[in-house]
């Protein structure tokens, strides 16, 4: 989601083009919600919930879909959610960065909406795997109808097309990152058209507005009532995407897209299909291919595979900007980042984000086979993870902006209410194949948590032997060692104690530099920190000097270039007369109070493979010095 909307920021459009940038927007953000028709309905009433396929059935469940659009997505997103921007960003990780500020002076319900965060981004990294899966699925399954006895052939010509994907994403997606947005226009204008089609052989299926319809199926169904929630929500799934990419576009484009194309184009597409099971209930087994004409079934299919890779494209360039994010706020270790466009710094690409999303959509397509058998496990991660925006949203709301409880209280209780009964109609799932997205964030939360709670635990450990900064100084006045010129930069966790590296430099070479800096790099709540307020600095006499550079979650985190801005006589940072002095912990496991050993060796095994502060900071390879020391956790 994130890069995909860089790259068309980075080709040209721009808030002085307002067409173009809802062109843009409709080709980045809502490709994956765009693509919900491809299966909604037909998993709807063939996917096992016994749905009867006559006319009230299909009247309740349009309703049922309809409303939710408008509740869910117009209402819960467009009206509120995309107002709570963290300085312009959204997506989860920067709506847990906002509510863990308003939260501030609760540390209970700070540390429960920061889990709540969590869990939603690690429900997310499932939903990356399983959204390419079921959407190139399902519009390749559109060639067994064109074409009999290729059935077999869906699987293997899924997998070319992911994999080809994936492959691709180290080389960045500007070049056909312009395509994006033309492409999904045809594709919503498609669907409308399709859409008007099919009502116009019933146009009785616009009763289906109507919510009264929706409500008449849960009475008649009280047992299927909630379950069917279950499939209904496939039409919501990419709603997230909404959110995640306001910090490209902004929320004007992206809400003016929706109201004008959007929405229309899928009540449109969705009532058409209704229109077409009233007059043939045998057209369940695949309503959306089957509601075109049979000479366009081909263009269709190629339509819907590359409407399907841009939509996966999107999820994808989302899980990078997720990951930097993390990685930026500390719960996640640091990774390569590879910066695929030398004009748009959003351009990224993960490496070890990538392939693991690679194999996990590859096992998917291999072990599920169809679009149909996978939607049994889609819905749990998508619902998980609205609903942990909805509690996030709620925090803000009441904290932060101070809403009055009278006005907040009701609307939040409805969205929380509706997400709730999605979330819950999804549950029985996990025993019927969504047990997979649920393991994924499971595992991908235990190793957030770890991973943070063992860097604290790191930070305590050292500051047990730590000197403090003064008593040092003060030997230093007493006994002073030799002084060799230039400038030493020392990256430390803590400003007012001695770094190990310095301990062990003095004791091992004998000599202090000139000029000694003691870094401390500081990731703050919001996305960008403007140069003026990019750094602090401390004199302490002696040659000694405290810097904290501040970066936001989005920001490059590009030390010599931040130095730059330190403009004190007393501080020379030229590039041939600074060295950069790091500390690299070797972590042994042990009986101390912190976490279980378990823990210990998974953070160990961790922090041992994360990518070094050298290359994460930009540091110049021919000027810097890395000591160990090892730490018993």
């Amino acid at each position: 989601m994130g890069q995909a909307s860089s790259q068309a920021v980075a080709n040209g459009h721009s808030a002085a083009k307002p067409i173009g940038m809802l062109v843009a927007a409709v080709g980045v953000v809502y490709g994956d919600i765009g693509t919900s028709p491809l299966y909604t309905l037909k998993e709807v009433f063939s996917g096992g919930y016994g749905v009867p396929v006559n006319h009230d059935g299909v009247l309740g469940i349009l309703a049922l879909i309809f409303w939710s659009l408008i509740w869910v997505v117009s209402i819960k997103y467009m009206m509120f959610v995309l107002r709570a921007d963290n300085q312009g960003e959204g997506g989860i990780m920067a709506l847990t960065a906002l509510a863990r500020r308003a939260a501030a002076g609760h540390a209970k319900l700070r540390t429960l909406l920061v889990v709540c965060g969590l869990i939603g981004a690690a429900l997310f990294y499932g939903d990356s795997m399983i959204t390419p899966a079921i959407s190139v699925l399902s519009a390749i399954e559109g060639l067994g109808l064109a074409f009999d006895g290729i059935d077999h052939w869906v699987v293997p010509l899924s997998l070319i097309v992911l994999v080809a994907l994936f492959l691709i994403q180290r080389h960045g997606t500007a070049r056909i990152g312009i395509l994006f947005g033309p492409i999904m226009v045809t594709w919503f204008l498609v669907l409308g058209a399709l859409g008007v089609y099919g009502i116009s052989q019933h146009p009785e299926v616009l009763q289906a507005m109507n919510p009264v319809w929706g409500v008449r199926f849960f009475m008649v169904h009280p047992g299927m009532g909630v379950t069917i929630l279950g499939a209904v929500v496939l039409a919501l799934t990419g709603a997230e995407a909404l959110y995640a990419d306001m910090g490209h576009f902004g929320r004007k484009p992206i809400a003016r897209a929706w109201f004008i194309l959007v929405l229309p184009a899928l009540v449109l597409n969705y009532f058409g299909q209704g229109a077409l099971l009233l007059g043939d209930p045998e057209a369940a087994r695949n309503p959306f291919y089957l509601l075109a004409p049979s000479w366009a079934l081909i263009p269709l299919v190629g339509l819907s595979t590359m409407a399907t890779v841009i939509a996966s494209q999107a999820v994808i360039s989302g899980a990078f900007s997720l990951t930097r994010q993390a990685i930026q706020l500390g719960y996640i270790p640091r990774m390569h980042i590879q910066h695929t466009s030398s004009a748009e710094q959003g351009q990224i690409y993960i490496g070890a984000v990538n392939w693991a999303l690679m194999v996990g959509v590859i096992l998917l397509v291999i072990g599920f086979e169809s679009s149909g058998a996978l939607a049994s496990a889609y819905g749990v991660a998508v619902t998980g993870t609205m609903l942990m925006t909805t509690i996030l949203v709620s925090a803000v709301m009441l904290l932060l902006w101070k809403w009055p409880p009278i006005l907040a209280v009701p609307v939040l209780l409805g969205f929380l209410l509706v997400d709730g009964l999605y979330f819950a109609a999804n549950v029985p799932k996990i025993i019927q194949g969504g047990a997979f997205p649920v393991i994924a964030g499971i595992a991908l939360f235990v190793l957030m948590t770890t991973w943070k709670r063992g860097k604290q635990l790191l930070v305590e450990r050292l500051d047990e032997g730590g000197l403090p900064l003064p008593i040092f100084i003060s030997s230093i006045r007493v006994q002073p060692p030799h002084r060799v010129q230039g400038t030493a930069v020392f990256l430390t966790a803590r400003p007012d104690a001695v770094p190990h590296a310095l301990l062990h430099n003095l004791l091992h070479n004998q000599v202090l530099h000139e000029q000694v800096v003691l870094l401390t790099v500081v990731y703050e709540d919001i996305p960008r920190v403007p140069p003026q307020r990019r750094f602090d600095v401390d004199s302490y006499g002696e040659g000694f000097f405290r810097v904290i550079l501040h970066f936001g979650f989005t920001d490059e985190p590009d030390v010599p270039e931040a130095l730059k801005l330190c403009h004190l006589d007393d501080l020379n940072f030229s590039p041939m007369r600074t060295t950069y002095f790091l500390s690299r912990e070797t972590v042994i496991a042990s009986k101390l109070e912190g976490m279980a050993r378990w823990r210990e060796l998974l953070f160990a095994f961790m922090l041992k493979n994360a990518n070094g502060n050298l290359r994460f900071f930009n540091l110049p390879l021919n000027r810097v010095i890395e000591l160990g020391t090892q730490v018993e956790m």
